[in-house]
């Protein structure tokens, strides 16, 4: 028998794929209003996803027959660190109007996401996103995706700066060098197919024939403000600041979100360290990194090709060793800092050059127009008026940057008037809070949980306020299933969706600064009972905290059993 392993049939779609060309070029041209199975795993790695709206699926029309799915699609923009022009921001609106379903929703990787696009609008979707400069190349597919970094527009402070001039290198280094991106969504349809027809590969240094086992994620944080969650990452740069300069970086390995509940061989994991290093070997150390999860991730098994696995089954010494032998050179053991604390960058802040910026809540990313509350219009009121640069942040609110002091009043007016909410209107549980889409859009929920979110911090929200806990800073993530697109292990209170019917796994125990895993407090549990569940323990940790701690800390240190037990 033969020991040769079989491989996943997307190692064939890409080995086959021309450099991620496919059949793309002529799909796009059949009138059809979807790809075919092979391209729809293609089309990732061009940054976009086919979707159906699954709220039609029992909707029927005047005559009582079904009414029919309508494939559209996801598409993602890149934007490293969160940062755009306002003339970006606004263009990206108007191609939500234009193209989409009339909304604009930040991701809790700091990209934006327009839903709802159609086949044949495609094509000028993303030429328009890359003629405003940005790009949705490797915002999805199993290459390095979009780099995560403090957004914070500090002036006074050169680290903020460099942060973002590092993750802004980081995302070029690694973005996949083919082509055939720009021929098949930058040319016109005859000169596409041309140079599709007469295809050169280029060279492609890090990734490779086949590209990455699966998807790869970069952050870079402070020790001081993990607000990008980097520990959730494949690989992280938390940065070593000493006299005010960066002196180097702790690159972490091996994080990462998503797990199978049925298959216990899978689990969210936190990136554990590997080495310090400075500034000129953070980028070959982290290509190092990139080079020995393309070559020994597991290419078989999709649910076990993440990197946190070819470490869990490695261990770190061998998984350092064998980085050493990729970059040339023995790696400096990481430095002693920890991870301390986590901003959300709302509100009104000093820039530290006389200027202000404002961070904006938007509530699970969704940037639209409904009822009093009309986000799409205010921004759209505000950048028209005071056209400043934008940044977008993990937990998905909006940055305005650059605020000359005298503009504040005027800025306050326009939020009023369209109903966005101060920082001083909101919770802390609100403000720390974030949703994956799932329905009606992903494919993968089995629950609510953009959509549900709202109502179930209304709930807590008044059972806090009733406890005399209104202030406290408890982060609460929630996904519609166990992939954890919005890192639901690692806060207060997590919440992945586990069945039809609204059931949802309650997690606790991890904490705001996302440097514990949470644990399964209670399982299959509906959404109406999320307040009778929780309720308990929000009492308990009213009378049995110690001075000072934290509901996650709390929740960690009497763990599952004593608290099931009161």
């Amino acid at each position: 028998m033969s020991d040769e392993v079989k491989l996943h049939k997307n190692e064939s779609i890409k080995e086959h794929s021309r450099q991620l060309r496919g059949t793309l070029a002529e799909e796009l041209r059949s009138g059809s209003e979807g790809f075919s199975a092979d391209m729809e795993q293609m089309i990732k790695f061009h940054g976009f996803y086919q979707q159906e709206d699954r709220d039609a699926r029992h909707q029927k029309n005047a005559d009582g027959t079904p009414v029919q799915r309508q494939t559209s699609f996801m598409v993602r923009s890149r934007v490293p660190g969160g940062k755009l022009t306002a003339a970006q921001f606004l263009s990206e609106l108007e191609l939500c109007d234009r193209y989409g379903n009339g909304t604009l929703r930040v991701t809790t990787r700091q990209g934006l996401q327009l839903h709802g696009i159609l086949m044949q609008d495609l094509k000028s979707t993303i030429r328009e996103i890359n003629e405003i400069k940005l790009t949705t190349i490797a915002a999805c597919g199993d290459v390095n995706r979009n780099v995560m970094c403090c957004p914070a527009p500090y002036k006074n402070n050169p680290v903020f700066d460099q942060l973002q001039a590092f993750a802004d290198c980081l995302a070029e280094h690694f973005r996949p060098r083919t082509t055939g991106y720009w021929e098949i969504w930058m040319t016109d349809d005859n000169g596409e197919q041309q140079k599709v027809d007469e295809f050169q590969p280029v060279e492609e240094p890090i990734y490779g024939a086949t590209y990455l086992p699966r998807k790869f994620k970069m952050a870079v944080a402070l020790p001081h403000d993990n607000c990008v969650d980097v520990l959730a990452n494949d690989m992280g740069f938390v940065a070593i600041v000493e006299r005010g300069q960066i002196q180097g970086y702790n690159i972490v390995v091996g994080g990462g979100m998503g797990q199978t509940p049925s298959a216990k061989k899978t689990f969210p994991a936190l990136a554990k360290p590997l080495a310090f290093v400075t500034p000129d070997q953070a980028i070959p150390v982290g290509e190092a990194v990139v080079k020995v999860q393309r070559d020994y991730g597991n290419r078989s098994d999709r649910k076990l090709a993440r990197l946190k696995y070819l470490i869990a089954n490695w261990g770190m010494e061998k998984f350092t060793a064998e980085v050493e032998k990729y970059c040339g050179f023995r790696l400096t053991p990481p430095r002693p800092v920890e991870i301390t604390d986590v901003d959300d960058h709302i509100g009104w802040h000093e820039q530290g050059d006389g200027k202000l910026f404002l961070g904006i809540n938007v509530e699970n990313g969704r940037i639209k127009d409904e009822g009093k509350l009309r986000l799409k219009t205010g921004f759209r009121a505000i950048l028209g008026k005071f056209p400043v640069p934008v940044r977008l942040t993990a937990l998905q609110a909006v940055i305005l940057c650059d605020i000359a002091p005298a503009d504040r009043p005027e800025i306050d007016r326009l939020m009023r008037e369209h109903g966005m909410a101060a920082a001083e209107e909101l919770s802390l549980l609100r403000r720390y809070s974030a949703a994956c889409p799932a329905w009606p859009t992903c494919g993968l929920a089995v629950t609510e949980s953009e959509r549900a979110l709202p109502g179930v911090i209304d709930e807590l929200e008044a059972e806090l306020s009733r406890l005399g806990l209104a202030d406290e800073r408890i982060a609460i993530h929630m996904t519609g299933c166990p992939n954890g697109c919005a890192r639901p292990y690692t806060p207060d209170i997590g919440f992945v969706g586990r069945a039809a019917g609204e059931k949802y796994t309650i997690y606790l125990g991890g904490n705001v600064q996302g440097t514990r895993l949470g644990y399964v407090f209670k399982d299959y549990v509906p959404k109406t009972e999320i307040l009778q569940t929780l309720g308990p323990v929000f009492s308990r940790f009213r009378a049995e905290r110690t001075p000072g701690e934290t509901f996650g800390d709390f929740c960690a240190r009497l763990g599952k059993d004593a608290l099931s037990a009161g």
